[in-house]
């Protein structure tokens, strides 16, 4: 099996580092013409001189897609920069974890815009250009907070949670349009992503060493998995919530976890 991007025009947010950074570089490797964004400017730029350096097809957006206009306008300088956009990564996202009491307003917004929003608005502006180019790809990355919950991500969680159900209604709702719309859980355990397991008792490594599979991820595994889903070979894959975790979510919780 050969996965090929060749003439396929790509979106990724959130690709300043970590799964997004991982994600663009692969999409380009295998031939796509990818649009990076990120807030960040720096790391945006890294992953830029990355792509440029392998001989890749890249074209760069600083932007905040909190912002409602700005999200849109992922998709938007993709069809300006490309031609067109069959996938959209929605890879932009994060929180820490933090009591709900301690959750102001304006947090809990921020959040939900960043979590939620940004991928509603990106998407609802992808879709009608893949509708009339005769189909693309809408992923999303999702978290497990979004179908159990996890002691101080309540909004964070609950944001995730409006993300899988979207995903799920765009599938349902533009199948028959040649449009396909997936979300993949990483488990926290995945490296750019650990901040805080450095918080609990044996810190990154006691926390990898308790895992089905004796490691946490890495952002290529979640990479990996993002180019076969935005794949022709995954045509028939639609509105799943997918966990690439290692295990995580088959576990049982006991006494001795």
């Amino acid at each position: 099996m050969k996965i090929d991007y060749t003439g396929k025009t790509i979106a990724v947010t959130g690709a300043g580092g970590s799964i997004g950074r991982a994600s663009a570089i692969l999409f380009a490797s295998l031939g796509g013409s990818v649009l990076v964004t990120d807030i960040d400017e720096v790391r945006l730029r890294e992953t830029t001189e990355t792509i440029e350096k392998d001989g890749g097809d890249v074209a760069s957006l600083v932007c905040d897609v909190t912002d409602p206009d700005q999200a849109a306008a992922v998709v938007r300088t993709t069809v300006e920069r490309f031609g067109g956009i069959d996938v959209l990564y929605n890879n932009a996202g994060g929180s820490f974890p933090t009591p709900m009491e301690e959750i102001d307003r304006k947090e809990h917004a921020r959040l939900r815009a960043l979590n939620f929003d940004a991928v509603y608005h990106a998407t609802m502006e992808a879709l009608p250009i893949m509708v009339a180019a005769g189909g693309g790809v809408v992923l999303s990355t999702t978290s497990g907070a979004g179908t159990g919950a996890v002691k101080g991500l309540a909004t964070y969680g609950a944001a995730k949670a409006a993300l899988n159900s979207f995903m799920r209604s765009v599938a349902i709702e533009y199948g028959t349009r040649g449009i396909r719309a997936n979300a993949i859980a990483p488990s926290a355990a995945t490296i750019g992503m650990t901040a805080w397991l450095e918080t609990l008792p044996g810190g990154v490594q006691g926390f990898a060493e308790r895992q089905p599979m004796g490691r946490i991820g890495t952002p290529e595994d979640i990479a990996n998995v993002a180019v076969f889903l935005a794949s022709d070979y995954a045509g028939f894959v639609n509105g799943v919530v997918l966990p690439v975790d290692g295990g995580i979510e088959a576990m049982l919780p006991t006494p001795t976890d």
